[in-house]
C-alpha cells in the first residue's frame, strides 16, 4: 500500500486507545491533505480529544500506525510530533503568563549567544511570527495581560514559528467575539493558502460549514464517515454524529403562559439601559443577543450580581429589594451562569459535593447546620437518575467529567427547593448533542411544572428552537420583542445588528457564541 498518496501529510490508521478497558478509540483511520482544513466532529467522548492527542503524542496509542509526510512513526510523543511537523492549539493553553510573548514563542527553544540569551534576536523572530500571521503585538508584552483571543494567535505563531505543516485548532472560537471569530477565520483560511494542513474540532456547524473542506464524524470511539463539507446540512452532520434527527434535539413545548411569574421593569446600572420584560409561569422566554450586548448583565443584574442604579425586579408580585444572590434564591429565584468553572462549580470538589452543596446553604439537607448525610446522598443519586449523569460516580472530582455532566451538576442546585423562576445564562456552551437534549428536556420539565424560564443564548437556532417569545438585546437595550409569526432568524438578527445591517448572513449569528 502507499502510505504517501498525493498531497496527504498526515495518516493516522486504525487507531485504538483503551482505558480502564473502554476503548476511547476503536480502530480510526484518519487523513490530513496539504492545504486543507479538515474538521473532526462528534459529541463529547466521542474520541476527538483522543485521536488529537495520538497524533500530537500527548498519549500513545494501545494499536496503529501515524504516518507522516510518508514516514511510519508508530507511537509519536510531544517531542517527535513537533520534530515531524505537528502543532497543537488546545483549548487549555499552554502560555506562560510571566513571560512575554517573544519568551513564550521560544520557550524550550531559547537562542543563546556565547551562552547567554540573545534577547535581541528572539524579539525579532517572535516579530517576525506574529507578522506572519498578520497580528500587531508587542512581543515584549507580558502575556497575562492579553485577552484570550490575542492568547490563542500567540498560540498559534508559536506553534507556525516551529515549522509546523499541520495545525491542530481545538475549539478555537469557543470564547472568542464575533470580530474576534472573524480575524481567526480570515487567518486560518490564509494559512491553508499557504499549504498547511489544519485539524479542526468545533461544536459549530455554521463554523465547519463555511470553512471545512472536508468532515469526518466520531460516535462513540468509531468513524462513522468522512464527507465533503461542500452542501452538506446541519441535519446530515446531527444525524452522523448522534444518530438522531434535528428535529428531535428541541422538545415541542406547548405555551400556557399563567400569571407572570418575574417581572423587571426599568432596570438600569453601568452596562444596562432602562430594561423591562416579563415571563409568565409556564413559558421559556429568551434574551438574544451578541457576546458584549448585555443580555447576560440583565441576568445577572435580576440575580445581584451586577450592580443597579434603578428599577426594580419583582418575583411572583413581591419586589425583591436589594438584590442579592441569597435574597434572590430566598425569594424564589435560582440562576445557572455561564461561566460553570468560575462561578458555578467548586472545582476542587466531587460530583456529590457540588450536587449539595446549594442545599446545604438553603437549609434543604441541613437543620441548625448539621448536615443530613442521608438527604444530601438520596439527593445525588436523584439527580444523577433524573439528568443521566455519566458516569453514575457522585465520589469522582467534578474536573473528571465531561462539560455536558458538569452543567448537569449546575443545573443540580434546584432539586433541593422548588424555584418558580428559573435564569439560564449560556447553558449549552461546549456541551454535545446528547448533553444539550438532556438539557432541553429538563428546561421543558420546569415549564410543565409552571416555572418561568428565562434563556440568555447567543446560539439563534438554539433560542429559535426553545423560546416561546424572545426580547433581543442591543448595547445593553430591550430592542424587540418577537413573537408568534416574528419569531425567525430574519427578525432575529435584524434586532441584533439594527435594522440597516439585517442583510448580514444569517450564519455569522450562530458563530458569535461566548462560551
Amino acid at each position: 500500500m502507499n502510505h504517501h498518496e498525493e498531497g496527504v501529510v498526515l495518516r493516522a490508521e486504525r487507531i485504538t486507545k483503551r482505558y480502564l478497558g473502554v476503548k476511547a478509540l476503536d480502530g480510526v483511520s484518519f487523513d490530513l491533505r496539504r492545504g486543507e482544513i479538515h474538521a473532526l466532529l462528534g459529541e463529547n467522548g466521542a474520541g476527538k480529544s483522543t485521536l488529537i492527542k495520538a497524533i500530537s503524542g500527548s498519549v500513545q496509542q494501545d494499536e496503529g500506525t501515524i504516518v507522516i509526510n510518508g514516514r511510519e512513526l508508530g507511537a509519536l510523543t510531544p517531542t517527535s510530533a513537533a520534530a515531524h511537523g505537528v502543532g497543537t492549539v488546545f483549548q487549555e493553553m499552554s502560555l506562560v503568563g510571566a513571560l512575554s510573548i517573544a519568551e513564550n514563542i521560544y520557550l524550550a527553544h531559547e537562542q543563546r549567544r556565547a551562552g547567554l540569551l540573545d534577547k535581541n534576536r528572539m524579539l525579532a523572530g517572535a516579530k517576525e511570527a506574529l507578522a506572519r500571521i498578520g497580528v500587531d503585538l508587542d512581543p515584549r508584552t507580558k502575556v497575562a495581560g492579553l485577552s484570550r483571543a490575542q492568547k490563542q494567535l500567540v498560540e498559534i505563531a508559536r506553534v507556525l514559528h516551529r515549522k509546523s505543516d499541520i495545525l491542530i485548532l481545538d475549539e478555537p472560537t469557543a470564547s472568542l467575539s464575533l470580530a474576534e471569530t472573524r480575524r481567526l477565520f480570515e487567518i486560518i483560511t490564509n494559512l491553508r493558502e499557504r499549504g498547511i494542513g489544519i485539524i479542526y474540532i468545533s461544536h459549530r456547524l455554521a463554523e465547519i460549514k463555511e470553512l471545512a473542506d472536508r468532515v469526518t464524524v466520531l460516535r462513540d470511539g468509531q468513524k462513522i464517515g468522512t464527507i465533503d463539507a461542500a452542501g452538506v446540512t446541519d441535519d446530515k452532520l446531527v444525524e452522523m454524529m448522534s444518530g438522531r434527527t434535528l428535529e428531535k434535539l428541541y422538545p415541542r413545548i406547548d405555551a400556557r403562559p399563567g400569571k407572570v411569574r418575574l417581572r423587571v421593569s426599568g432596570l438600569s446600572g453601568p452596562l444596562l439601559k432602562d430594561v423591562s420584560f416579563e415571563v409568565a409561569a409556564g413559558e421559556i422566554v429568551g434574551l438574544a443577543g451578541l457576546v458584549g450586548s448585555g443580555k447576560s448583565e440583565i441576568g445577572r443584574a435580576c440575580f445581584g450580581l451586577e450592580p443597579v442604579d434603578g428599577g426594580t425586579v419583582e418575583i411572583d408580585g413581591k419586589v425583591l429589594s436589594k438584590p442579592s444572590p441569597k435574597r434572590a434564591m430566598a425569594q424564589g429565584m435560582i440562576y445557572y451562569p455561564a461561566d460553570r468553572h468560575a462561578e458555578g462549580l467548586v472545582t476542587t470538589a466531587t460530583l456529590r459535593e457540588n450536587i449539595t452543596l446549594p442545599s446545604i446553604a438553603a437549609g434543604t439537607t441541613s437543620r441548625f447546620g448539621i448536615v443530613n448525610r442521608r438527604a444530601g446522598t438520596a439527593l445525588t443519586s436523584e439527580v444523577i437518575k433524573a439528568l443521566a449523569v455519566k458516569p453514575a460516580d457522585p465520589g469522582r472530582s467534578i474536573l473528571g467529567f465531561s462539560g455536558g455532566n458538569q452543567q448537569k451538576a449546575l443545573l443540580a442546585r434546584s432539586f433541593a427547593k422548588s424555584f418558580p423562576v428559573h435564569v439560564f445564562d449560556e447553558p449549552t456552551v461546549g456541551i454535545d448533542i446528547g448533553a444539550k437534549t438532556d438539557v432541553y428536556a429538563y428546561m421543558n420539565k420546569l415549564c410543565e411544572q409552571g416555572a418561568a424560564v428565562v434563556l440568555i443564548s447567543s446560539d439563534t437556532e438554539e433560542i429559535l428552537g426553545m423560546s416561546h417569545r424572545i426580547y433581543a438585546v442591543r448595547e445593553g437595550r430591550v430592542v424587540a420583542d418577537l413573537r408568534g409569526d416574528e419569531l425567525n432568524e430574519e427578525n432575529v438578527v435584524r434586532a441584533f445588528f439594527g435594522s440597516r445591517d439585517a442583510s448580514v448572513t444569517s450564519g455569522s449569528v450562530h458563530r458569535d457564541q461566548s462560551a
